[in-house]
C-alpha cells in the first residue's frame, strides 16, 4: 500500500497502558519519518507526547462531550477532519471499536491490537497452567503497525537524556548533588501488585538512611497520606504525590538514578525517560508482556511459585489465600538489588 501521511493511533485507557505506547510510536517514526501520527488519548496524559514534531494530539474526553453514543460519534466526526489515511487501534475495547466501524465505511486501512487473551487465560488459570512467556505489549503494538504496512525492529533500549529542573521543581527537589536519587512508585491500581506498606516502609528508610535522596510516585489522596507519613521520618524521602504535574515528575523522573517500582505506571514513566527500574511482582508476572520498555528481566524481584501468576492485572484474589508472593519476599533483597543497580 502507498505510505500513508497520516495514521491515527488510539489508546483510551489508563496511565501505565498510554505511555507503554510512547516508545514503540517513537521507534516506528525513527524508521518512517514522514508519517504524521494522531494520537487520541485522554487530555491528562498529552506530556507523554510533546516535543515531538510529527505527533498530534487529540483529546478524548469520556466524561463530558465523548460520553456515550453520541459522544463517541462526535469523536468521530472530530477525527474526520485530520483526513487520516490508515487508523492503528491500539486499546480494542467497546468504544475504539466503534470509532473504528465508523471509520472502515470511509475506507480508510485499519489494524487493532491482538491483546492474546487467550494465551494470557493459560497463562493465569489456576490448573493445567501454561507457564510460558508472551510477546510483549510494545511488540504487540508494533505488530499493529506491521499489518498497515509498516513494519520495523524494536531497538528495547533504554536512552538516559536529564532534563533541566524548573524552580517550581527544584523548591521540592533541590538540586542534585553527590548523593542518588531513587523514585519509588510503591502503589498500584490493584492490592495484588503491591509490596506490603509495612515491609516498603522499612525499603525505603534503609535506602535513606544509606544516604540516598528517595521520591515517593503515584496515587491519590489516601497513598498521598501514606507517603507524607514516610517523608516525615527521615530528611532524605520526599513525597512527590499532588505536588507536581505530570510534565514535572516526568522531568525528575529523567534525573533518577533508579526507580523502584511495582508492576504499574511508574515503572512505564520510567522507560518513557530512560531510566532503568527494579520492578517488584506478586500476583502478576513478566511473562503476561508488561515488562517496561528498555527494562531488563534480572532487575524483577519476584519469588518463584506455582501459583504466579494468578491474574494479568491483579485484579482477582490470592489463589493461596496468603500472598506469599509478595509477603516472602524480603526487605532486605529488594533493598540489594537497588542498590546493585545505582552502583
Amino acid at each position: 500500500m502507498p505510505q500513508p501521511a497520516k495514521i491515527l493511533v488510539l489508546r483510551f485507557s489508563a496511565m501505565g497502558d498510554v505511555a507503554m505506547t510512547v516508545p514503540v510510536l517513537q521507534e516506528l517514526l525513527a524508521n518512517y519519518p514522514n508519517i504524521t501520527l494522531v494520537v487520541v488519548s485522554r487530555k491528562a496524559f498529552e506530556p507523554f507526547f510533546t516535543g515531538n514534531p510529527n505527533i498530534e494530539f487529540h483529546a478524548f474526553e469520556p466524561k463530558t462531550k465523548h460520553k456515550g453514543i453520541i459522544g463517541i460519534y462526535r469523536l468521530f466526526k472530530e477525527l474526520k477532519s485530520y483526513k487520516a489515511t490508515a487508523l492503528a487501534d491500539l486499546h480494542k475495547n467497546l468504544r475504539s471499536n466503534v470509532v473504528s466501524r465508523l471509520f472502515w465505511f470511509t475506507g480508510i486501512s485499519m489494524a487493532s491490537l491482538d491483546k492474546g487473551r487467550a494465551e494470557k487465560r493459560a497463562l493465569t488459570r489456576k490448573e493445567n497452567k501454561e507457564f510460558l512467556p508472551l510477546k510483549s505489549s510494545a511488540q504487540r503494538y508494533a505488530d499493529v503497525f506491521a499489518r498497515l504496512g509498516f513494519p520495523f525492529t524494536l531497538k528495547n533500549t533504554l536512552t538516559k537524556q536529564p532534563e533541566i529542573l524548573n524552580q517550581a521543581i527544584l523548591k521540592i527537589s533541590g538540586k542534585k548533588g553527590a548523593q542518588k536519587w531513587i523514585g519509588v512508585s510503591p502503589f498500584a491500581q490493584h492490592s495484588q501488585k503491591v509490596y506490603p506498606l509495612d515491609k516498603m516502609d522499612n525499603v525505603l528508610t534503609a535506602l535513606a538512611t544509606a544516604g540516598h535522596r528517595i521520591f515517593v510516585f503515584g496515587g491519590g489522596q489516601e497513598e498521598q497520606k501514606i507517603a507524607e507519613k514516610w517523608a516525615i521520618t527521615h530528611e532524605n524521602i520526599t513525597s512527590l504525590i499532588g505536588k507536581l504535574n505530570l510534565s514535572e515528575e516526568l522531568s525528575i523522573i529523567s534525573n533518577l538514578d533508579v526507580m523502584l517500582s511495582m508492576d504499574s505506571s511508574g515503572m512505564h514513566l520510567a522507560s518513557l525517560k530512560g531510566i532503568p527500574v527494579v520492578s517488584v511482582w506478586g500476583a502478576t508476572h513478566p511473562h503476561a508482556g508488561f515488562l517496561g520498555y528498555g527494562q531488563s528481566l534480572a532487575n524483577g524481584i519476584q519469588v518463584d511459585l506455582a501459583c504466579r501468576p494468578c491474574s494479568v492485572y491483579g485484579n482477582k484474589p490470592c489463589h493461596r489465600g496468603d500472598f506469599a508472593c509478595m509477603n516472602q519476599l524480603s526487605e532486605s533483597h529488594i533493598i540489594q538489588k537497588v542498590l546493585n543497580t545505582i552502583s
